[in-house]
């Protein structure tokens, strides 16, 4: 239709040649463009191009240029900086009409000048600008080079000059600044440098210039209008009112407080005269009033101030004086007391870091906000290759929301994620580390972050969106303070089927339906077309020209169609395979889709005119809250089958719920009497958190739903489970269940039902290794069809990478070679046979079998002659040196060569060689070591193919050591050619506590001579000897230090002589007279009790005592002090302790102790009682018959006859 202007009413816009999402780096150029097709095309009108950056207009600067050249609209950064980071909106609006297309564009930073240095801060902007005073404001770069951010440093720059000031002496932390003493009336432009210990970093982009002035000075500039070039002069005249003294000023506060300094605001007096004011700010202590002037020497002009040098942690009240002409006026009410410390704190670290997949080199991240987060300015987020410990930015420039798409990312590397957050008191410590998420496009492909599906309606700002993307799954959220970007209320192009979201770059819109991709599993046909392709030419399994077949059949209507994911406007449906294929293979499926309106089904509509092969594929462009029912047929080479049956309605609506949708895809393969494997694809919507396992679940087909269990306890990280202990014959239907950090998910849709059974002619994967030393895997099948394929997978996932393998069919035989069997090739190998009821079998490469499976190559490749043992060395009777080592097993024709010193040495009079074939014994006898035979000595065997060898080395200590022995032995042969000693001679104490001297001889006869020395005196010759066991003793009796001395044997007759001695001194006297004094301890017989007539005595009798033997007695505990009338001694063999006139207080527990050196041993008696009563009567008998017989007469001499009286007697 056209309008009566000559205009079309409707104009259909379209982007072609698209921008991508865009990486370049600080003070690079970089430009953004599209083509754009506008249908009709009207010359006379023309379209309005705008760019917008974040959502907000971008208006033409020194820092951005934009063009139009009537078919394809451009931006160019001229100097990109990190202020330059964000999305990218094209908008092209005809009339009422338009559309828009975004990317997002990511500036890095430059190379630092300084090794180590900070990157550069950004967003210098300027506020609250006064007379002479205004405060700059900055973001933290993200990239500190390696070490901490000490601070930073604001340099000025009045506008007209070039000449930089710096305004702070020290580093400041908080990222805002007030700047004072600027001047009145003139403009400035500021820009801040990062400092660490390595350098500062290069300077940020400028801010805007600021003018130096009063608020409403600058207020009424913007009221009057431009001068004309012929110029304006405004005069205003006020009266003079001179002497007026101003008035206090009103409102008073602390607007921020940091570390470094406070800044104070306040409003004018109420009379301030008519005269410019100036203002004196004062402080004093909290809690006292010692008030301070801060501005001694020029008062301030501006109501704004920035108080220096304070001291951290204390509190401080401030005040403020007006000034004019007249005087200084009343001070203000002062404020209340304010602690020098940032009022901001740095923002705790974000929680709960989760990825998900969005393209091949893309990954969504999402976060929560931090508690208590104040004034945040933004997140940074970092990427890290698993196991690197190397972080790279995402971003440079801070994002807002708790959602971000990092791009740039490399497609199958695993990549864990941490976020921080940002406000003026700094960056916040890291988040905890996300899981590690793999690179691969998510089903149905990523968005690039920011991009709407294409719009087109009424024209309408960017800012009046209503429709929010919050919580939209599988695109990226918005993530900007402004709603520009993030809220769509334009009219859909939705006339046709919904299209699918083509990849940025591609041309025009399109009807038809992109298949669900899957970044991991490839479809069926492609790889076993790839596989196949490497077998013999003419091979009935290769691929072959498609020829329609008489015998086939379009297959069966597929079933239990269920939804995998719901959005606003998008569903993912998945189904099973149709249980008759047809005879030939399913090429492909067909969905249709129809409306429900209060139950009542609208027409159906395809959704795909090109068949899609997996059964899994996401429809997009839905109505939002729509009920929808499902179709789908699938498709071989004899056409499109039956479509299957209506599915239940489904609703079209976003999935808010926190736990996983349902795997699906799930298929029993592997299927055995009492095992089967059991195989599936992970949930299209993963929750609100990353899936971290399986559950799955089985029951016998026939048992009710209660019965389902499970059958793993932990969650499974693997896509694949070989379940076991299945009752042959019964028949089975599984399950499975995803959970994430929410729980446990819907369950997928049951499997069909599988008998526990192997079928006769079941055949298994064979690993073999050929005499080449090639490892493969075989498997064959007898079941094929024409049609039939081997598929080789890894851990269940087909094989596209064959750089490390070669797969080779012939016939109904496939073998899968390694090239070189390593790490990277451990996991399940499993083959199934296509077009067959279910052949497959699988076998497993571990570590150990990978260890054992690359020694049996290495042993066919390169066999050895297995040993027994390796090369030994030992030293014979005589000291000659044995080498020798022993085969397994050797033949007839088995050879050996010996190598000293990479030289072949040969039999000879120095060297005895012998190979004993049937023992497989390989010896060499060297009949003696020289130091010239230090070296390595090889035996190298030879028997047909097989070889092996073994070498010892003997240098350094090693051969020494072994030398020395030789030599010892040779001597200790010569020596028992005569009579020797068996037994050096030695000592022992018998029990009558005597020494005996011993030893034990060999090769005597009659003539031998055995002489006894003691310090080289001959003290005993034995001639006529005839003992049987060979000992010679010499007994020394009551052995005490008169006998320490060198005690030596001598053997000799007419074949040799020997000799051994003895030396009993110092040490070694001490110890034999240790040994003796323990036997005579061991000797003494219990204490026993006597009476006498000077008091009781307690005694024991030993063999005989030596003066080593030290003897000491306690009482009741106590140490014994000997006293004249406590007295102990040695009389004989009998030690005792004599107590004279004994009291009471002698009564107890004696214990004499003998200490032979090592150990005391202790006798006890106890006197007390009755024996202390019976041996003190005893004493006092005895004592009393001693007086009497002193006192008695006695016969001093005389006559026989005459007996002489002593008088008094």
């Amino acid at each position: 239709a056209v309008t009566p202007h000559g205009y079309a009413s409707r104009f259909e816009i379209s982007f072609v040649d698209k921008f991508d999402v865009a990486f370049g780096r600080e003070g690079e150029t970089m430009s953004l463009g599209c083509t754009v097709v506008i249908n009709p095309d009207i010359k006379r009108f023309k379209p309005d191009i705008e760019w917008y950056r974040n959502g907000v207009l971008i208006t033409p600067s020194k820092w951005v240029q934009m063009q139009w050249s009537g078919e394809r609209a451009s931006l160019t950064l001229t100097h990109a900086n990190k202020e330059d980071e964000g999305l990218y909106t094209l908008r092209v609006a005809m009339g009422e009409y338009y559309e828009e297309y975004s990317g997002y564009v990511f500036v890095r930073d430059a190379d630092a000048e300084i090794p180590g240095a900070p990157g550069a801060p950004l967003d210098v902007q300027c506020l609250d600008a006064n007379k002479d005073y205004v405060i700059v404001s900055w973001k933290q770069p993200a990239v500190d080079g390696g070490n901490p951010i000490l601070g930073y440093f604001i340099d000025r720059c009045e506008v007209g000059t070039s000449h930089w000031t710096q305004c702070n002496e020290n580093p400041v932390k908080f990222a805002r600044f007030p700047v004072t003493g600027l001047i009145e009336g003139r403009s400035y432009i500021f820009r801040v440098r990062a400092v660490n210990k390595a350098g500062v970093s290069l300077p940020s982009r400028v801010s805007e210039p600021v003018a130096a002035l009063d608020p409403a000075d600058r207020a009424r500039l913007r009221s009057h209008p431009s001068a004309p070039w012929t110029g304006q002069i405004i005069v205003t005249e006020e009266e003079p009112a001179e002497g007026v003294v101003p008035g206090p000023p009103t409102d008073l506060q602390v607007i921020e407080a940091t570390k470094n300094y406070v800044v104070l605001s306040w409003k004018p007096p109420g009379q301030r005269g008519h005269e410019g004011i100036m203002y004196f700010v004062e402080k004093c202590v909290a809690g006292t009033e010692d008030w301070q002037r801060v501005n001694t020497e020029i008062p301030v002009k501006s109501p704004r101030f920035a108080v220096f040098d304070l001291s951290e942690g204390k509190s401080y009240c401030f005040r403020v004086r007006c000034c004019n002409s007249a005087g200084i006026g009343e001070p203000s009410e002062a404020t209340e007391a304010t602690v020098v410390d940032d009022k901001l704190d740095i923002p705790k670290a974000p929680g709960r870091i989760m990825p998900t997949r969005n393209t091949d080199t893309s990954v969504v991240v999402t976060w929560t906000e931090p508690p208590d987060a104040k004034e945040l300015v933004g997140y940074y987020i970092e990427a890290s290759v698993e196991g690197s410990g190397r972080w790279e930015p995402c971003n440079n420039n801070p994002v807002k929301g708790t959602r971000f798409i990092c791009h740039g990312l490399s497609n199958g590397e695993k990549y864990i994620f941490r976020v921080r957050a940002v406000n003026a008191a700094g960056l916040s410590e890291f988040s905890q580390e996300s899981e590690p998420i793999e690179v691969k496009a998510a089903i149905g492909g990523g968005l690039l972050h920011g991009v709407c599906p294409e719009l087109s309606g009424k024209a309408a700002g960017l800012t009046d969106r209503t429709t929010s993307w919050e919580g939209m799954h599988g695109a990226s959220q918005p993530i900007f303070d402004t709603d520009a970007l993030l809220k769509c209320n334009a009219k859909f192009n939705r006339e046709a089927l919904p299209s699918s979201c083509g990849k940025l770059g591609s041309t025009g819109d399109s009807n038809m339906r992109e298949m669900v991709k899957d970044a991991v599993t490839s479809t069926p046909q492609k790889v076993a077309a790839k596989q196949a392709s490497k077998s013999q030419p003419g091979d009935l399994l290769a691929v072959e020209k498609v020829t329609k077949k008489k015998d086939t059949a379009a297959p069966s209507p597929p079933y239990d169609i269920v939804v995998l994911e719901s959005v606003r406007d998008s569903m993912v449906l998945g189904w099973k395979q149709p249980e008759a294929i047809g005879g030939t293979e399913i090429t492909g499926y067909y969905v249709n889709y129809r409306e429900v309106v209060d139950g009542v089904p609208g027409k159906w509509k395809e959704a795909n005119i090109k068949a899609v092969t997996e059964r899994a594929y996401r429809i997009q462009n839905l109505k939002e809250n729509m009920v929808y029912q499902f179709q789908v047929a699938a498709a071989n080479l004899a056409g499109v089958g039956t479509p299957s049956k209506p599915s239940k309605p489904f609703k079209c609506e976003e999935w808010t719920i926190a736990v996983p949708g349902p795997p699906h895809d799930v298929k029993c393969t592997e299927v055995r009497k009492d095992s089967l494997v059991l195989l599936w694809k992970e949930p299209v919507y993963s929750g609100r958190s990353p899936i971290v396992g399986y559950y799955v679940d089985m029951k016998e087909t026939e048992a009710k739903e209660e019965h389902w269990r499970s059958v793993n306890e932990k969650p499974l990280q693997k896509k694949f489970l070989k379940i076991g202990g299945l009752t042959q014959g019964v028949s089975y239907v599984f399950r499975v269940r995803a959970t994430n950090q929410a729980g446990v998910g819907k369950p997928s849709d049951v499997t069909d039902a599988v008998i526990a059974e192997t079928r006769p002619g079941t055949k298994e994967v064979v690993v073999d290794v050929d005499d080449n030393g090639v490892i493969s895997l075989n498997f064959e099948c007898d079941q094929m069809s024409p049609d039939s394929k081997f598929i080789w997978s890894k851990n269940y996932e087909p094989i596209e990478d064959d750089s490390r393998l070669n797969i080779d069919t012939k016939g109904g035989k496939s073998k899968l070679s390694f090239k070189d069997l390593g790490e990277d090739d451990l996991g399940i190998y499993s083959c199934i046979v296509t077009d067959t009821d279910g052949v497959s079998s699988s076998y497993t490469i571990d570590e150990e079998e990978m260890k054992r499976l690359l020694a049996l190559s290495h042993e066919r490749q390169f066999p050895t002659i297995p040993l027994i043992s390796e090369l030994a060395v030992e030293i014979l009777e005589k000291g000659e040196v044995r080498f020798w080592l022993q085969a397994e097993k050797l033949s007839g024709n088995a050879k050996a060569n010996f190598v000293f010193n990479d030289k072949e040495i040969f039999n000879g009079e120095k060297y005895k060689m012998k190979v004993d074939q049937k023992t497989g014994l390989v010896e060499m006898i060297m009949d003696k070591l020289e130091e010239k035979d230090e070296g390595t000595y090889t035996f190298q065997l030879q028997d047909g193919k097989a070889t092996n060898q073994s070498s010892l080395v003997l240098i350094g200590d090693v051969f020494k050591k072994l030398r020395d022995e030789a030599d010892f032995q040779r001597k200790e042969w010569h020596r028992k050619q005569g009579p020797h000693f068996v037994d050096k001679l030695g000592w022992e104490v018998t029990d009558e506590c005597n020494v005996m001297l011993k030893c034990k001889v060999a090769n005597i006869k009659k003539e031998t001579h055995i002489v006894w020395y003691k310090d080289d005196r001959e003290i005993m010759v034995d001639e006529e000897h005839d003992f049987k066991d060979g000992v010679c003793t010499l007994l020394i009796s009551e052995f005490s230090k008169k006998d320490a001395g060198t005690y030596e044997v001598i053997l000799k007759d007419d074949r040799g002589k020997d000799s051994s001695e003895l030396k009993l001194k110092d040490t070694a006297f001490a110890d034999l007279m240790n040994e003796v004094c323990r036997k005579i301890a061991l000797s003494a017989t219990d204490l026993k009790i006597q009476s006498t007539a000077e008091g009781i005595r307690l005694y024991s009798y030993v063999t005989y005592y030596v003066e080593d033997l030290r003897v000491g007695w306690v009482h009741n505990d106590t140490q014994i002090k000997f006293t004249d009338r406590m007295r102990t001694g040695v009389t004989g063999e009998q030690i005792w302790l004599q107590i004279n006139e004994p009291t009471p207080q002698d009564k107890g527990r004696y214990i004499m102790e003998l200490f032979d050196g090592n150990t005391t041993h202790k006798k006890t008696v106890d006197l007390s009682g009755q024996a202390f009563d019976e041996a003190f009567a005893e004493f006092q008998r005895l004592k009393q018959a001693a007086i009497a017989e002193k006192n008695r007469a006695r016969v001093l001499g005389g006559l026989p006859d005459v007996v002489t009286i002593q008088e008094g007697k």
